[in-house]
């Protein structure tokens, strides 16, 4: 009985053994040696063939690129606002300097790029013109100092004001290759909130300059910096434990700042509260 028993279990582990390599026919997993190698050469020759086209058809879509502006650009005509330091929502204690750390951190990491060092390789350009450069294969740029921001460089108040309670926001159009804007643009901020609040403006008026445009894209203007304004907000003691929401909006040009399914289109809202 033991012996017919065990008879199966040979024969599957010879059956086995045979489907790997079966010594009789020379087939490996049930095929011969040249099976494979014709199986194995047609994928090779399909895959090199994708392989070939794909590698084609980049070649002649990146024909089509140019290195200095892209293609298709469909949000040229109007910017955004962005600010510094990158907080919707600069909530700080001004009798703690390590609650409001990070805001002046972020500040001062941010303007290392509009120090002397760095600025004074760039050109002294006429204010009130546009500084076009469309037959330069480099662009040069316009100076714009941190020292402009006076009261909000970080250099004569290394806390920007926070330790004050009268806090420095930095606010920067995002760059948009070949914009002219017309008129003469400036920054206004107002208290969407209840109340009247205090605002200073630096460079004077809340100015960008047209010298600081055209941008033309990072490759052509590698050593080009967006011009900034300052706002200070001179809040009082009466307005501490109190959250303040601001708006400030790009005016005095054709550039729109209503646009109500874009809220950063022209312009951008943040919230400041200061506690003590």
């Amino acid at each position: 009985m033991s012996n017919k028993e065990e008879k199966p279990e040979d024969q599957n582990q010879s059956s086995w053994k045979e489907f790997f390599y079966n010594p009789r026919t020379g087939e490996f997993i049930g095929r011969t040696a040249s099976s494979w190698a014709l199986i194995i050469l047609f994928y090779l020759v399909f895959y090199g063939f994708l392989a070939g086209m794909f590698s084609l058809t980049m070649w002649v879509m990146l024909q089509t690129l140019d290195d200095y502006t892209p293609k298709y650009r469909d949000r040229v005509s109007n910017p955004g606002l962005v600010i510094r330091p990158k907080y919707m929502d600069i909530v700080f204690n001004r009798t703690d300097p390590l609650n409001y750390r990070k805001y002046v951190q972020h500040l001062e990491s941010f303007l290392q790029q509009y120090n002397d060092t760095e600025q004074e390789k760039n050109e002294l350009c006429v204010a009130g013109k546009y500084f076009e450069q469309d037959e330069e294969p480099v662009k040069k740029a316009c100076q714009f100092k941190r020292n402009f921001l006076r009261q909000c460089s970080g250099l004569s108040d290394t806390t920007f004001g926070y330790a004050e309670g009268k806090p420095c926001v930095l606010v920067k159009m995002n760059r948009i290759i070949g914009l002219k804007p017309k008129g003469g643009p400036y920054i206004s901020c107002n208290q969407k909130t209840e109340g009247t609040l205090q605002i200073l403006y630096f460079p004077s008026e809340g100015k960008f300059d047209k010298m600081y445009f055209p941008y033309y894209g990072k490759k052509a203007h590698p050593n080009y910096v967006q011009p900034l304004v300052a706002v200070k907000l001179l809040l009082g003691k009466e307005n501490y434990d109190e959250e303040i929401s601001i708006e400030c909006k790009i005016e005095g040009t054709d550039l729109k700042n209503n646009d109500e399914r874009d809220k950063f289109l022209g312009r951008v809202v943040f919230r400041v509260k200061v506690t003590e």
